[in-house]
């Protein structure tokens, strides 16, 4: 198995836009991680901003691959919440991929492609967290203190690399084990539904009354 480059920064805008600039610029490998200890621009889904103080993992994983695989996101999280779990966490995972301890956000992913690779950028609150207007969040040093930056990297690289290589059948059963809301109601499109949980293609299954919906990119809100 190939081990990782990693390419590590005090402080840069984006390790994601970095990645992409890698890819571009035909430098990138496969197993190239991008981190920095804080970011002056950094990015969750939709754009949207990623707030990147000190004291927390960012890091960019560049994977080559020879086509876009819609399961990967749930290996990703499931490796988020195991690689907490040996720090003595108990995560959740909500859909697709934030993780969450105690109800507040730990953790995001932002899956992107370029070219032949998938850029994995993953942010982990370790010293300090956010106060975002949306959702609340947290921190690893709130449950352990004796986690550092290199301690989480380290366990992450080797979580994500059997998840990923996990069929994805285990990665299922794992990911509804770990999933917020299961079984529970929860707001899609404004209306309530029912969480059942994923499909054998990486669908999300919710039940709206008799009504069975199978959603890939849109959000939910428990």
């Amino acid at each position: 198995m190939d081990t990782y480059k990693l390419l590590s920064f005090d402080k840069i805008s984006s390790t994601q836009d970095l990645a992409h600039d890698l890819i571009a610029h035909g430098t990138a490998t496969n197993k190239t991680v991008v981190m920095a200890l804080a970011q002056s621009a950094g990015r969750g889904r939709y754009r949207r901003t990623w707030v990147s103080h000190h004291g927390n993992l960012y890091a960019s994983f560049i994977y080559k691959i020879y086509e876009r695989d819609p399961k990967l996101s749930y290996a990703i999280a499931v490796a988020i919440a195991e690689t907490l779990i040996s720090f003595g966490m108990v995560p959740q995972i909500k859909w697709p991929n934030d993780v969450l301890i105690d109800g507040k956000k730990i953790s995001g992913v932002l899956i992107e492609y370029s070219q032949n690779f998938v850029i994995v950028g993953i942010g982990i609150n370790i010293k300090t967290c956010p106060t975002v207007k949306e959702y609340k969040t947290t921190k690893i040093h709130k449950y352990n203190q004796n986690v550092d930056t290199k301690d989480v990297l380290n366990t992450l690289m080797k979580k994500i690399d059997k998840w990923r290589n996990a069929n994805f059948s285990v990665v299922r059963e794992r990911w509804m084990e770990l999933a917020a809301g299961l079984n529970k109601t929860i707001q899609y499109h404004g209306k309530p539904a029912e969480l059942i949980g994923l499909n054998e293609d990486g669908a999300l299954v919710l039940r709206e009354n008799t009504r069975y919906i199978l959603t890939y990119g849109d959000e939910i809100s428990i």
